[in-house]
């Protein structure tokens, strides 16, 4: 083999050209150029097919980070050299498994009997379903076990230690575990969303007067975790009405199983809470609906299916199948035709343990609210598994807003660590569904939209904040 110079036509961007080498160009502004690509003797290509992978993946991560900046990526590389630039950009971005993922043919499973821990909650639909309707099965994971957890501490310390192989968390967790908030930094993947929508303001019978956030100074509410969007939007909504929610009420953390019995006993005026703790305040004539989280926030997303970068890296074929079984589940679930049955398959003992009926009017959106009206509201709870990076970014925000992280951040960077948008969006496609073609977009929270690309912008235009 020798290394010829060919005189060619180039592409705007060639992928075969390594982006580590400063002397070398990824993207051409001229046509003919002379380029050194490593050819046989007979015109042919040296690298392999998995060269060529390689080699496309890391061209792409890199055009990615200098957004097509072919000057500032030769500068840098020529600064930190091509091991040293190689070394920098891997602490940052999951690169060997981006590489791994692009050449995975599906081989065999590493393993097959997965624990998954949950929280009994209609947010984990899918993660609970697909034991017993079969999706682990399909995909090879026979064996596969749903396990319960008291709360959401439980179910981080279970994912950090590794006593499950993955879990339902709530969308916020992955990224605070990531960048160390609440709990030591452990690296960790959303390849998922479960839920969107699905979670409501449920008040005290006493409290059906209350109009709006002013009316709720003074309140104890009760909200699943810290790291939640159930937190989040409590935040927002009462600051967008004008009320701190650090200092003019008081918002305690309570394991959503006991979250009817601490508003049926008055410890509590209300809570942002999961289904079916809501429609369960209802069903036992504790509380009342106040306002779906759809409200604040239209196809916000809840809950998410996550595991450990460790998982995800050492066991690459089964964190794919597990991940193709969940997003199966979860878009099975997305058509209304299926929701009965999946309420008939999770409301047992060994899973959400609740009536039937309460179970299935959180899924159709047929239900009563404890104000004396039957409501029709499809939207009530829906399922949609593709993470969009400004979720992630928007959630960022609101952690730093409250004090939960500090310092700089990254958002972007973070955000797409985090949350595998591309590939969740290859798994739907493969599956028959159609997926978004970006991963940013616009979002409008309580009328007031969300662009991602000016984070600390959107965070100073709030009067009420920590930071």
């Amino acid at each position: 083999m020798s290394k010829k110079k060919k005189k060619m036509t180039v592409p705007s961007v060639n992928v075969l050209n390594d982006p580590f080498d400063p002397d070398m160009s990824i993207l051409h502004d001229v046509i003919d150029a002379d380029v050194d690509t490593p050819v046989f003797d007979d015109g042919r290509l040296s690298l392999s097919s998995e060269d060529v992978i390689d080699r496309a993946v890391e061209g792409a991560v890199v055009r990615g980070i200098f957004k097509g900046n072919d000057c500032s990526r030769r500068k840098f590389m020529k600064l930190l050299g091509s091991a040293g630039a190689m070394a920098v950009i891997s602490s940052v971005f999951p690169l060997q498994a981006a590489k791994a993922w692009a050449k995975d043919k599906g081989g065999p499973l590493e393993k097959k009997d997965l624990k998954i821990g949950f929280i009994p909650i209609t947010c984990a639909t899918p993660i609970i379903m697909a034991q017993p309707m079969g999706f682990y099965d399909k995909y090879g994971l026979k064996g596969t076990q749903v396990l319960k957890a008291a709360g959401w501490a439980m179910i981080r310390d279970w994912g950090v230690s590794g006593q499950v192989d993955c879990a339902h968390m709530l969308s916020p967790m992955p990224l605070a575990l990531t960048v160390g908030a609440g709990s030591k930094t452990t690296p960790f993947y959303m390849p998922a969303v479960e839920n969107i929508n699905g979670q409501a303001i449920t008040l005290h019978n006493k409290h059906k007067n209350v109009k709006g956030p002013k009316d709720m100074r003074g309140f104890t509410f009760c909200v699943p975790f810290e790291y939640s969007m159930h937190n989040l939007l409590l935040r927002y909504y009462l600051a967008e009405g004008g009320v701190d929610p650090d200092k003019e009420v008081k918002i305690r953390v309570v394991p959503p199983p006991e979250m009817v019995a601490n508003l049926k006993a008055g410890n509590v005026d209300g809570y942002l809470s999961p289904d079916p703790f809501n429609q369960r305040a209802v069903y036992e004539n504790a509380g009342f609906i106040f306002m779906l989280t759809k409200e604040i926030w239209p196809g916000h997303p809840c809950c998410a299916f996550a595991a450990s970068k460790e998982f995800a890296t050492t066991m690459p074929n089964t964190f794919k199948a597990v991940f193709r079984s969940i997003v199966d589940a979860t878009l099975y679930a997305s058509d209304m035709k299926n929701r009965k049955d999946i309420a008939k398959a999770i409301s047992p003992r060994n899973y959400l343990n609740q009536p039937k009926v309460v179970v299935e009017q959180v899924l159709t959106g047929q239900f009563p609210d404890g104000l004396g009206n039957m409501r029709d509201d499809p939207d009530r709870i829906d399922f949609n598994p593709f993470p969009w990076h400004s979720m992630g970014v928007w959630i960022l925000t609101q952690m730093k807003r409250w004090g939960y992280v500090k310092g700089d951040l990254n958002y972007n960077r973070i955000a797409e660590e985090v949350f595998l948008a591309a590939e969740c969006k290859e798994i739907m496609e493969e599956n028959g569904y159609d997926a978004p073609k970006a991963t940013y977009k616009k979002h409008v929270i309580m009328g007031k939209e969300f662009d991602s690309s000016d984070p600390e912008g959107y965070l100073n235009s709030f009067a009420i904040k920590r930071t």
